[in-house]
């Protein structure tokens, strides 16, 4: 299976799983045209950010082993001609990309071991994960499951219940989780069907949805999707991806208005990257952007050691004084927990729970 196939069943970033209805209709949706329209071709990105063209050859290399996808409102908030871009460095693919680093696997964070049924994962008490989709608005280079594969989940709301009918037998579970790729891929009528189908399960009580999209294309953030979200008998629980400050303007800040607004709790967590977000000021400034925001900073995530981001990996030891510094600065609501994903532990595990400052 190609990186493409993983990510979408093919290049033009429409789901694999639980399809929208992008393609099966003449009529889009806003996001959904914005979604097509995203610049995939290295060559592309290059130009219209005015950088070298010598950075075109090895990027489309890299792109082969996992597709560029940028969003025209993400690439709006990029510097152009600066190749140390915050934005820009989370997206373009790089030659180090094809480089085996000892330690980093395809997969990290032990998704193999703990589905439960195809599409459905479940690593902690009382919660389970739904893949439900393979697809994504943006390609994080960084990202966790880039080798996932997405191919072999189920494709339709039939195909799901094994899935479900695992979820109901467990009275122990009262959150599921909508995750991917992006579960916001999914069109609101697809989304309808899913989540109303959760909720015939009687000890689901609360569902979180993990998603980039009100960050990278903040148009899927629609009338349609908060009155999903304000009408289900689950509680929602939205958390959303920004690595930087710069992420959180205009549109983007106008849609997480949107949903903190109409009652949502909405969290964030961001991982730790180098060149991106690895000084104080840079976490500082996310963190009460986000506040000033209405959202709540829920984690900072250490890397997770996936084949082709070893370039982004930046020491416990730094995680840990960055963590120590924000303390200082700001009030303890905005200040993330520095965890890390381990494979076949309880929970998220605290970074300083393993490792002191300076060893």
């Amino acid at each position: 299976m190609t990186a493409a196939m993983a990510h979408g069943g093919n290049e033009t970033g429409s789901p694999a799983l639980l399809p929208t209805d992008s393609r099966r209709t003449s009529t889009r949706e806003p996001w959904q045209q914005e979604l097509a329209d995203a610049v995939r071709d290295p060559a592309v990105l290059c130009r219209r950010l005015g950088l070298p063209v010598e950075l075109v050859d090895p990027a489309r290399q890299a792109a082969r082993l996992f597709p560029l996808l940028v969003p025209e409102s993400f690439l709006a908030r990029m510097r152009p001609g600066d190749l140390t871009d915050p934005l820009l460095r989370q997206v373009l693919p790089l030659g180090t990309e094809a480089e085996n680093a000892p330690g980093f696997v395809a997969d990290p964070v032990g998704d193999d071991a703990a589905h439960l049924a195809p599409g459905l994962l479940q690593k902690y008490a009382g919660r389970a994960l739904l893949i439900t989709t393979g697809a994504c608005a943006v390609h994080c280079r960084y990202c966790f499951r880039r080798h996932y594969p997405y191919g072999e989940e189920p494709r339709t709301l039939a195909d799901w219940e094994p899935a479900f009918r695992a979820l109901e037998a467990d009275d122990s579970l009262h959150e599921v989780l909508l995750s991917g790729g992006d579960p916001l891929t999914l069109s609101d009528r697809r989304l309808t069907d899913l989540v109303a189908r959760l909720e015939q399960i009687p000890h689901l009580t609360r569902l979180r949805l993990h998603t980039r999209l009100p960050i990278v294309l903040p148009s899927r953030v629609t009338p349609g999707l908060i009155d999903l979200l304000q009408q289900t008998r689950l509680t929602p629980i939205v958390v959303v991806h920004a690595n930087h400050p710069q992420e959180l303007t205009g549109d983007c800040a106008e849609a997480v208005r949107l949903l903190v607004r109409s009652g949502i709790t909405t969290l964030n967590q961001a991982v730790l990257l180098q060149g991106v977000n690895d000084k104080a000021d840079t976490l500082a400034a996310l963190s009460e952007r986000l506040i000033d925001l209405g959202v709540l900073p829920y984690y900072l995530h250490q890397l997770d050691r996936v084949q082709g981001a070893s370039h982004f990996e930046v020491a416990e030891g730094v995680g840990l004084a960055l963590i120590a510094e924000l303390r200082r600065r700001l009030p303890g609501y905005a200040v993330p927990q520095y965890v890390r994903e381990l494979p076949g532990a309880a929970h998220k595990t605290p970074v300083g729970s393993l490792l002191k400052v300076g060893r």
